[in-house]
């Protein structure tokens, strides 16, 4: 496949779970009490720009490793081998976080709200560079 289409294939590996991780966020948020919601507000907004400014150095390391491929390539030179373990590894953490009941709600409110869109945007980030 062309190299090119390597970014649209990182932006879907990192855009759909963005999704539903936002969605599980959003969720969350709707069982809280309105008296905690503004300190849950800011933690959001905290891990939101600590993700935004952690992904944006992945993805830009990510690009160039992509931009140094040949023409045609194949899908597994979207990411090195350490970009696929770290994704494997994250789909099990939080396949595991789902399933463990001493994690709290606002936990999972303002953490996933942070994270979702976050990777959100670093799929926008791949979808900016394919076009």
């Amino acid at each position: 496949m062309k190299k090119r289409f390597l970014y649209l294939i990182a932006a879907i590996i990192w855009g759909i779970p963005g999704f539903i991780i936002a969605l599980k966020g959003i969720r969350a948020y709707t069982v809280m009490p309105a008296d905690e919601l503004w300190w849950l507000l800011l933690i959001t907004a905290a891990v939101l720009a600590g993700f935004i400014l952690m992904f944006r150095r992945i993805v830009n390391r990510y690009c160039a490793l992509i931009d140094a491929e040949p023409d045609k390539t194949t899908i597994l030179h979207t990411f090195p081998l350490r970009g696929w373990i770290l994704i494997v590894f994250m789909m099990c953490l939080g396949m595991a976080l789902k399933f463990m009941p001493f994690i709290p709600a606002e936990f999972t409110a303002s953490f996933y709200s942070g994270l979702g869109p976050a990777l959100i945007i670093a799929a926008c980030w791949f979808i900016r560079k394919f076009f």
